[in-house]
């Protein structure tokens, strides 16, 4: 081979070095090429853009109006803090992961990136089992509702949320944060493995069991409504009989529905992720289709404020307020957006 083409090899083979200053230790990339990195870049950068949005539209309203100071929108306060940080801290530093074929970060900031994305993450399956039990009594026992809900408890109930995601998640990926790098082969990679009992732990307490308490309570919660809108419709007068049928058969299609969204979304979310653990498998950021099982995951924090927000009309509202920049008003925190 002549001596030309022997340079040209040398600076392939260097191109394609994460670090090409050590030559025996680096992992080896192959590079996208440009067309297709911008536009992954543009893409997913959208999406994380977003859900920060979205999840501050609903921050802000909840914050500012003092019509929203329930313990019902502290919960969706919550939901919507921990959804925010997922698309501010999270989804930048998985964009970087996903598009570039090395990770260029360093050890501390892999260890960290894992920490703060399955801490947020519990702390948003968290919230939403808070708000499904918020539901659960508001429905079923709307008399006690007051006495038993209450904005100190919901407080505590949130605090405690975010402190158990943070210990557990802790606990979990404590021998990655002692040692970041006890998975890598070379430099440039940043892996993480949860192994089977720890996958199968991580599973039950966070899809499985939540899951369950979902829908048992919305399953409730359904058949609750139901049977109250066919106790109105035995109590009307026949010439009222046809439009409390309507009424029944509403509430009953936005029963179902509310309960088809809430569990659909969570069960397509977060299947992918844990299907290793189900199939007895470690869980693995080095799985081919881990990059497209994490976004799934972090995209229900996209979807989580249009699924609890976006159908209350007080969000609609206070939108408007917002952005026809009426909220710098003088006293429109005491607007009437209900």
């Amino acid at each position: 081979m002549a001596p030309s083409q022997d340079r040209r090899m040398d600076n392939l083979l260097g191109a394609e070095l994460c670090y090409p200053q050590l030559l025996n230790l680096s992992c080896r990339g192959v590079m996208r090429p440009h067309t297709e990195s911008s536009l992954l870049y543009a893409l997913l950068s959208s999406v994380a853009v977003f859900t920060v949005v979205l999840n501050l539209l609903v921050i802000v309203s909840i914050s500012h109006f003092r019509q929203l100071h329930t313990p019902t929108n502290l919960l969706l306060l919550s939901l919507a803090i921990s959804d925010l940080l997922v698309g501010l801290l999270v989804m930048p530093m998985e964009t970087v992961r996903f598009v570039e074929t090395c990770w260029l970060l360093g050890d501390f900031i892999c260890a960290l990136s894992y920490i703060i994305g399955f801490t947020l993450t519990s702390a948003s399956v968290g919230n939403m089992v808070l708000i499904s039990i918020d539901r659960y009594v508001a429905i079923c026992y709307p008399l006690q509702y007051p006495n038993q809900i209450t904005r100190s408890r919901v407080e505590l109930s949130v605090c405690l949320c975010w402190a158990c995601s943070l210990l557990y998640n802790g606990l979990i990926l404590k021998d990655h944060l002692r040692q970041p790098d006890r998975h890598n082969s070379c430099y440039g990679e940043c892996l993480v493995v949860i192994n089977y009992v720890s996958g199968t732990v991580d599973l039950v307490f966070t899809f499985v069991g939540p899951c369950l308490v979902i829908v048992i309570l919305y399953m409730r919660i359904f058949i609750v409504a139901v049977s109250q809108a066919r106790a109105m419709q035995s109590h009307v007068t026949v010439t009222a009989a046809s439009k409390v049928t309507v009424r029944a058969k509403t509430s009953e299609r936005k029963a179902a529905r509310t309960l088809g969204v809430v569990i659909l979304v969570f069960l397509m979310s977060f299947c992918p992720y844990y299907y290793p653990s189900l199939a007895g498998q470690d869980i693995s950021n080095s799985a081919s289709s881990w990059a497209i099982v994490s976004w799934l995951v972090y995209f229900n924090s996209c979807l989580n404020p249009l699924i609890y927000a976006l159908f209350y009309p007080w969000f609609r509202k206070a939108i408007k307020f917002i952005v026809t920049l009426k909220i710098l008003e003088q006293y429109s925190s005491l607007a009437n957006i209900l």
